[in-house]
């Protein structure tokens, strides 16, 4: 498997190397102080250990601090992993098998029919329990809802649910079923819009299957199907991916057999009859030369589907080794068959590769580019060149097509393999080394001086795409992409390494370069699954890479999460979070855009966060130029009235300071704003100072002001916000396009924004800060939450003038409350 070949150390140094086993013994000495698992159970005491510990300890404290890579949870990589793997391959099996497809077929009847089954229990929770009088009367009825923000009963509520929240899931899960019932869900990419139950459906669609056809064009997809982690660190998405495929193979495995042994019993029956299903019957014969059927199917994900790459060597051996425990796990000793009936590991080193995702050629017309410009320069015919080389990489990818297929041989003999082994490897090296060359001198470095030269490949790693997976670019791409990209600044990798040639480098994070990198290398159709900062959902400086995905996807999926009170990454400061689901689509037509509010939650509910996530379909990424963070139709035409009013809040700002001012934290923004009418007080070592994060706008007077101040404390404000900013600072642009609609001009604001004033300075009250450079700070610091019931007129009257009904009113004034006011308060209407 790679794992016990000759080091290259040892190939280097030979004889040379010793080393006392007394060294040995002081490791395993430490090693034997643990109780090692190869399985995945939960471990109970601190000194158990089994493969998941590995991955975890890498990136959790080796890759994390050096490549800005963070540990991945189990149910973000199967959030991300089923909705794009699945989708792709029922995609895949529809080309093959159309008729299977049909809106009105078997196979969509299983929603029909059964739709509760596809409804997670987290949201069916309650559901079909009857509402008490008092909350069922405020559906219809806005002015009714006087306990919807109380917790909910028992039996009807979530963790932490109030009756606001339940009455919400309650609608969303009853439309859910009557479209189900209805049959309006007859595409795959439904199950992820409407966050079906996609991993049961899929399983049962297999287990159900009556068409040996559709079986067969299922089990080549899920036999075909390419799923790579460009940024794989240790493998957390890998695992992933196969935890997805593995229940599905067998399923496939064991549908199989059904036909198979239905038609033994036809053949028992009929003189003269002929046996069907060769591709079947040829498949379990494969299967059963194996120590068991789990050993084939994980091998056979291992060797045909997964594929990984990272800049870091040591996360790739790490990665191979987990899987490579995973296999061993499955093995079973039997002392009356030779070996003990256990068989040779997958070598999976040419799966699993080390290199700069970012740096290097990923396509033939790239590397066509490369040369014709070089050839340019030398005067010489560059087209000879190009097709040499494709035609190397051609022969490299035979070679690597043989080396695959002989570790599905038996009886393979040990040094051919090694042989074959080393072959390719001399190939692959010889292909890299001309194209490094050509690389360099695009990066102006002289191949032609062998210092200059290693010290410009050895810092950035080329890792060239069009050779390494040969096969998979050549016929389009790569199906699935799913990933943890770094979370780090192109500026604090420029040292080490200089990326060329891909457009969202100026969006300054490695993040978004992975992603124009992901969409250059994944075929037509392909899903694209990423884990990313927040600020791509909406900041201007991620617009570029919004826009690529946009202009290369049929579909785009945007969910967003805040980091207060819980986050999706233990950790790590300011962890904003977007998960970005998307189709890939040659085809320019505009795509359908997806969109989750900003989702918070308490600890109590992380389990069922992701069984409960609810899509809405948005067109006002067009209008915002950003992925809103909205959940329904309502919060939709809210957005239609706010942007179609003709004024902005810029207008009424003076262009010079005067006395009139309204003060503001520049960044830090949490549950609210605190604007206030003069600064907060701030006190260096006892000495009165002000803070660099506060700044101040001013107006002409006191009637503008008082106007201003009760706008930015309104929850309408704050809504909008959250919908269209990084929801951490507070930039001019944020408030000074804010749209206000004319009649608010001739609005007497002054008595709400004075009573504010007073219950924010009620409110306020000092704090401590200890810091590193300046010493001991105090901080005056407000509380809004105190002043809501203020708050709550300031909305509506700009609900008057923004013609809001009584629903869209109830909305803002309730928006998010339970975290605003807290747990304790939330009660409180």
């Amino acid at each position: 498997g790679g794992l016990f070949e000759v080091h290259q150390l040892e190939e280097k140094y030979e004889e040379t190397i010793q080393i006392p086993d007394a060294a040995f013994e002081t490791v395993f000495n430490f090693f034997d102080e643990y109780d090692w698992h190869l399985d995945d159970r939960p471990l109970r005491n601190q000194n158990e250990i089994n493969p998941d510990v590995l991955g975890y300890i890498f990136e959790k404290y080796i890759n994390q601090k050096q490549m800005g890579a963070y540990y991945t949870k189990e149910d973000i990589t199967e959030h991300i992993s089923k909705n794009t793997i699945i989708p792709f391959l029922f995609d895949a099996a529809q080309k093959a098998c159309k008729i299977a497809f049909k809106p009105d077929g078997a196979l969509w009847a299983l929603l029909r029919e059964n739709g509760d089954r596809y409804i997670y229990e987290a949201v069916r929770q309650g559901v079909d329990l009857e509402l008490p009088a008092e909350i069922a009367v405020g559906i219809e009825d806005v002015s009714q809802r006087g306990g919807w923000n109380k917790p909910a009963a028992a039996g009807f509520a979530l963790p932490t649910e109030t009756w606001r929240e339940h009455v919400a899931r309650r609608q969303r899960c009853l439309e859910l079923r009557q479209k189900l019932a209805v049959g309006e869900v007859t595409q795959i990419n439904d199950l992820i819009t409407y966050n079906l139950d996609i991993r049961q459906f899929a399983q049962d669609v297999i287990t159900s299957c009556e068409s040996s056809d559709l079986l067969k064009a299922l089990y080549q997809a899920i036999e075909q199907v390419s799923v790579l982690d460009p940024t794989c660190g240790s493998g957390a998405f890998l695992f992933a991916a196969l935890n997805i495929l593995e229940p599905l193979y067998t399923a496939c495995l064991e549908r199989m057999q059904g036909f198979v042994d239905e038609d033994d019993l036809r053949l028992s029956r009929e003189v003269d009859a002929k046996p069907r299903y060769e591709k079947f019957r040829t498949t379990l014969a494969e299967m059963a030369k194996h120590p068991n059927p789990r050993y084939f199917v994980l091998k056979s994900i291992m060797l045909n589907n997964l594929y990984g790459v990272d800049i870091m060597e040591e996360a790739t051996e790490i990665c191979k080794l987990r899987l490579f425990l995973k296999l061993v796990a499955q093995m079973e000793a039997q002392p009356r068959k030779d070996n003990f009936g256990l068989e040779p590991l997958p070598d999976i080193d040419f799966n699993i590769r080390a290199g700069n995702t970012l740096v290097g050629f990923a396509s033939l017309d790239e590397v066509r580019k490369a040369i014709k410009q070089d050839g340019a320069q030398l005067k010489l015919d560059f087209q000879d060149d190009a097709s040499r080389i494709d035609e190397k990489a051609e022969l490299a990818d035979r070679a690597f097509q043989r080396f695959r297929q002989m570790q599905t041989e038996f009886g393979m003999n040990a040094i051919d393999f090694r042989e074959s082994k080393k072959e390719l490897r001399r190939r692959l090296a010889e292909l890299n080394d001309e194209l490094n060359c050509y690389l360099a001198r695009e990066y102006g470095v002289d191949a032609d001086k062998p210092a200059v030269f290693e010290k410009w490949r050895d810092s950035h790693q080329p890792f060239h795409w069009f050779i390494e997976f040969y096969s998979i670019i050549d016929r389009g791409g790569f199906d699935v992409i799913i990933g943890n990209p770094p979370y780090i600044e192109s500026s604090k990798v420029k040292s080490l390494y200089d990326i060329q040639g891909l457009t969202t480098v100026s969006c300054g994070n490695l993040y978004a370069i992975c992603m124009e990198r992901s969409l250059a290398i994944m075929k037509d159709s392909a899903l694209l699954g990423f884990v990313v900062q927040r600020p791509f959902s909406s900041t201007q400086r991620m617009k570029l890479i919004r826009n690529l995905l946009l202009e290369n996807s049929s579909m785009v999926l945007c969910s967003t999460y805040d980091d207060r009170p819980s986050k999706l990454f233990d950790g790590i400061n300011h962890a904003r979070i977007a998960i970005s689901i998307s189709q890939k689509s040659l085809k320019n037509k505009e795509p359908k855009v997806y969109v989750t509010p900003y989702e918070k939650w308490y600890k109590e509910e992380r389990e069922r966060l992701f069984q409960v996530l609810s899509y809405s379909e948005s067109n006002q990424h067009v209008n915002l130029g950003c992925f809103p963070k909205i959940s329904s139709f309502l919060e939709s035409d809210i957005i239609e009235k706010i942007i179609s009013c003709k004024n902005t809040f810029s207008s009424w700002i003076s262009p010079t300071t005067t006395k009139d001012n309204i003060y503001y934290k520049i960044t830090g923004v949490g549950h609210w704003f605190t604007i206030t009418a003069r600064p907060p007080k701030f006190l260096r070592q006892g000495q009165e100072s002000s803070s660099t994060r506060e700044s101040l706008i001013s107006f002409s007077d006191k009637k503008s002001r008082g106007r201003a101040l009760s706008v930015l404390n309104s929850s309408l404000f704050y809504w909008f916000y959250q919908v269209r900013t990084n929801c951490r600072d507070f930039n001019p642009s944020d408030y000074k396009t804010f749209p206000i609609p004319l009649s608010l001009d001739g609005e007497d604001l002054s008595e709400l924004s004075e009573k504010l004033c007073k219950a924010l300075d009620l409110s306020s009250a000092y704090i401590n800060v200890n810091h590193s450079q300046t010493g001991a700070i105090q901080m005056e610091q407000f509380k809004p939450r105190e002043a809501k019931p203020i708050i709550d007129e300031i909305d509506r009257v700009l609900a008057q003038h923004y013609g809001f009904t009584a629903e869209e009113l109830d909305f803002i004034i309730n928006y998010d409350i339970k975290y605003r006011m807290g747990r304790d308060n939330g009660g409180d209407d």
